[in-house]
């Protein structure tokens, strides 16, 4: 068990997972954006971390410059992963090093890039939210990676807001209807800054602890999942600072918004929070089952839940009910109540899921297993059969692969083969259809990232600071081992040809030139 001082030093360090993250697009949904770009966490809906594109290198190397076509600072403690849309890359930083000289202090920060030099084109700042660090936690960078549409960004803020921008930031004027941005980024108890071209736009601003109810706990992790006009998410309500106690019960841990408005249209009501063990990090994905499309949602309960997915001409409302179709729970021998009476023990304790499922071909793949920082010590992956109804926890099940350790990585499934990696240093291939076992690879750190597999490679990172390139095949071949000089708790993107990969401090863009200069002629 660790001391508080060593908690505190990995906190501040290593703190939240980006972990999280398909072959084929899901049945009756519109891509985001064009094939190139890569507009959310996960290919399009399914969550899957597979893209599609090729000519990326096996080997870079960020001492010498081999491969790297720019960089940017990131600050000190990034656990945001890129996302790139329209000629722009998002990605969350700290104010360690400021960009603005208005901007001083510690502030969360999303960046705004431009995709060919690396350039800030705008950026969105947001002081912490109060003086308890247990609900947000000092010197980590803005956690959730966005979600673009068109025109319009959306994300949630280190201070739980789900926020609408313009992605052209101030710099077309203010869109509208949310005119404080000045106040917005300025620190309580100062007076408003003045907005400028720089800044980000906020079109509309929903604060999840004012309007669900929700208390939030380290820092808020969410990549909001889209389909047509709606928003899913999950809410990051979690544990106090004694990690005992749930404040808000009963507030929801995922939700529905209005992408036009921000309004809420629905929530779950599924009482997960007195079951909560730590917070609510998973984030939504979506399926298609017999021509109904279904929300897969996992709790901070370490239940994997299934829901009705909005019919897009739903009128408006009140608020409504999310339906559930099934549950299915991962760990189904785990202690139930009273759950918190096990923090700290690493024999016995609940589960809890901090990766996202992901749906591929009617089934739903999902890391599960004992907390990081106060649980025990299994993890497994499970594939779970995706077209039950009720409770799905005994019929469900169609194979449960055990991991080395804890697990925050959201595996990626490249046509027969599942790639994951864990908090036990480790790098598992293993049978998407049966779960057998084709081979490990032990890592010199831990991975909070999820492996992301393009063009016939696997791409991994460690909190070490290594990087690895594996070839996607059932037969191991260690392609590149590369030394990112920081340690990093991110997820590769790759896009129109670009690699992007980012440690605590820095992204690096990289890619072959040629194929660069091809995917950027207009």
């Amino acid at each position: 068990m660790f001391t508080a001082t060593c908690r505190a030093f990995i906190r501040s360090r290593f703190i939240l997972p980006c972990c999280l993250l398909a072959m084929a697009l899901v049945p009756q949904v519109r891509r985001l954006v064009s094939a190139a770009d890569q507009a959310q966490w996960g290919e399009c809906f399914t969550r899957n971390m597979v893209s599609a594109e090729r000519d990326l290198p096996e080997h870079f190397d960020p001492q010498s410059g081999e491969n790297i076509l720019w960089t940017a600072d990131l600050g000190t403690d990034n656990y945001s992963s890129p996302i790139v849309a329209g000629g722009r890359v998002y990605i969350g930083a700290n104010n360690a090093h400021p960009r603005d000289p208005r901007i001083q202090g510690d502030c969360a920060v999303l960046l705004c890039l431009d995709a060919k030099t690396g350039d800030l084109q705008w950026q969105l700042t947001v002081p912490r939210l109060s003086d308890d660090p247990y609900m947000d936690w000092p010197r980590i960078g803005m956690c959730s990676p966005p979600t673009v549409d068109g025109n319009r960004l959306y994300t949630v803020t280190n201070r739980f807001e789900v926020v609408c921008l313009d992605v052209n930031g101030l710099g077309d004027g203010n869109d509208g209807p949310y005119r404080e941005e000045g106040r917005h980024m300025a620190p309580s108890g100062e007076p408003p800054l003045e907005a400028t071209q720089h800044d980000a736009d906020i079109v509309w601003l929903f604060d999840m602890p004012k309007e669900v109810g929700i208390y939030p706990h380290d820092g808020a992790h969410a990549s909001i999942l889209m389909d047509g006009r709606f928003l899913y998410l999950n809410t990051g309500n979690g544990v106090d600072n004694t990690h005992r106690k749930i404040r808000a019960p009963d507030a929801p841990s995922l939700i529905v918004l209005d992408k036009q408005t921000g309004r809420l249209v629905a929530r779950d009501d599924e009482k997960i929070g007195p079951r909560i063990f730590h917070a609510t990090w998973s984030s939504p994905a979506l399926g298609d089952i017999a021509g109904r499309r279904a929300i897969f949602f996992a709790g901070g309960d370490g239940v994997l839940y299934g829901f009705e997915a909005m019919p897009q001409n739903l009128p408006d409302g009140p608020p409504r009910t999310l339906k559930r179709i099934w549950r299915f729970d991962c760990d189904p021998q785990a202690p139930k109540e009273d759950v918190h009476q096990y923090i700290g023990n690493r024999r016995v304790s609940p589960s809890n899921i901090k990766s996202m499922p992901v749906y591929h071909n009617g089934r739903v793949y999902v890391t599960v297993g004992g907390d990081i920082w106060w649980g025990k010590r299994e993890a497994w992956l499970q594939c779970v059969e995706a077209t039950r109804e009720g409770d799905a926890t005994q019929a469900g099940l169609l194979w449960s692969y055990p991991l080395r350790e804890h697990c925050c990585s959201t595996p990626s499934i490249a046509g027969r083969l599942v790639f994951v990696a864990d908090c036990g240093r480790t790098v598992h291939c293993v049978d998407a259809e049966t779960g057998q076992p084709y081979w490990t690879h032990t890592m010199r750190g831990d991975a909070y990232g999820s492996t992301m597999v393009a063009d016939g490679k696997v791409y991994v990172g460690s909190r070490r600071g290594d990087f690895y390139v594996f070839a996607a095949e059932k037969e191991k071949r260690v392609l590149a081992e590369i030394d990112l000089g920081s340690p990093t708790a991110s997820t590769p993107t790759a896009a129109n040809g670009v690699l992007y990969v980012a440690t605590l401090t820095r992204l690096f863009a990289v890619g072959k030139m040629r194929a660069i200069e091809t995917a950027l002629q207009p």
